[in-house]
């Protein structure tokens, strides 16, 4: 960290080996680079849902904290892991019942104090409480530790995230929309401070559609017939991901900017 400044990596969705092999390669040449890394985990394993092993393998490549969303529940070997000290949530907005957490305060090593918040959209996906009013309320609580506070909305529809984007701008340091794989041209800084991007896009195949075999997500719409999703052989792979420049002293963000990077599979 200089001149008050701390830098944070918020990695997309990961989605299957393609996508923990490439983050593990870039953050071996690039881990120093950044004070904080962030990533969406949901995806990881097989493509939907996350291990316990996989969760240990991303978290000691450097990884942070882990957020996640709708797709956390299908690996069904990690639940009793929500409950337990690791830094991994699940959506907030989920009933309070749920297994895990929503949001977390972390100290970087520079001593610096940053909450993040985890929720999920509504529009086209599972009815579950209001991400505008359940995260107001928990961003409130946790200004009374820190004024750094990065969001990662799980949403499927864009309008969604943009509105839920201006409704907390300048109460949060940034807000980072995943879900839909695709990364967005709309990185910016809001009026009021915080720093938005519709989606960070995915980490995985890149000869894929979202992460998935090409041919069977053709089938699916031609046909008609539910298939199995598995993950694409792609022999590149892509990395997107984000970078924030954040002033510790106003919790205001400084810059956002998106990378989109491909790698030959090793």
């Amino acid at each position: 960290m200089q001149n008050d400044i701390i830098t944070v990596l918020f990695i997309g969705d990961i989605f299957g080996r393609p996508g923990r092999e490439v983050v593990k390669e870039f953050l071996i040449s690039n881990r120093e680079k950044f004070d904080v890394v962030i990533a969406n985990c949901e995806n990881a394993s097989s493509g939907k849902g996350l291990t316990p092993n996989n969760l240990e393998e991303l978290l000691s490549c450097g990884i942070d904290v882990l957020t996640s969303g709708n797709h956390i529940w299908n690996k069904k070997e990690i639940i009793p892991y929500l409950n337990k000290d690791y830094p991994l949530l699940r959506p907030l907005n989920y009933p309070k019942e749920a297994p895990g957490k929503g949001s977390i305060v972390f100290t970087t090593k520079e001593n610096v104090k940053i909450g993040l918040v985890n929720l999920q959209g509504r529009v086209f996906m599972q009815a579950i409480d209001c991400p505008f009013r359940v995260g107001y309320e928990e961003i409130l609580k946790l200004k009374q530790m820190t004024n750094i506070i990065i969001v990662d909305f799980h949403a499927e529809a864009t309008s969604e995230k943009t509105a839920l984007g201006y409704y907390l701008d300048g109460l949060i340091t940034a807000l980072i929309g995943t879900h839909t794989h695709v990364q967005t041209n709309d990185a910016k800084i809001l009026p009021k401070g915080t720093a938005y991007i519709t989606d960070a896009g995915m980490s995985g195949p890149y000869e894929s559609i979202i992460g998935v075999e090409v041919d069977t997500i053709i089938s699916t719409y031609l046909v008609g017939v539910p298939k199995r999703f598995d993950v694409a052989k792609s022999d590149l792979s892509q990395l997107d991901y984000v970078i924030i420049e954040i002033d510790v002293k106003s919790g205001k963000a400084l810059s956002i900017t998106k990378k989109h990077e491909l790698f030959k599979r090793k």
